[in-house]
């Protein structure tokens, strides 16, 4: 038993970089819906993704239920899996999250900042990659 906690607590720590991308993407969304959205112009809903358009555009608290339910499934597929999948997985989350946060950034600040975006994610990334490694 203490093994298997082990592992899933290795593997929650791994997905740290899915989840940080994840919450940034998240916020971001929400954060610059236009007004109107959030009095009640659904329609109007601001997602790329077709998935959190549709919950957007069904009710104005469809972000935050959607994406609530993505980062319970997120920590719960992470547990389940193996050293190496998990690493691939929360690597397809984060670059995910990470293009979809990006669009945001170009749009509001400029490539610079997206470059920095990319480099704090990519950072993060590797840097828990080597620390799981020397635990190992």
């Amino acid at each position: 038993m203490k093994v298997e906690l082990h592992q899933k607590k290795r593997n929650l720590i791994m997905l740290i970089p899915a989840f940080w991308a994840a919450l940034f993407d998240i916020s971001i969304t929400i954060i610059y819906q236009p007004k109107e959205y959030w009095n009640g112009n659904l329609n109007i809903a601001n997602e790329a993704n077709p998935i959190g358009a549709f919950a957007m555009q069904n009710h104005v608290s469809g972000i935050f239920i959607i994406s609530s339910l993505w980062l319970i499934l997120i920590g719960l597929i992470g547990i389940f899996l193996t050293r190496k999948q998990v690493q691939y997985f929360s690597l397809f989350v984060m670059l995910c999250h990470t293009w979809g946060g990006s669009s945001w950034i170009m749009n509001h600040f400029g490539f610079p900042f997206v470059i920095l975006y990319i480099a704090i994610n990519t950072t993060l990334f590797l840097k828990i990659q080597e620390k799981i490694e020397k635990c190992q």
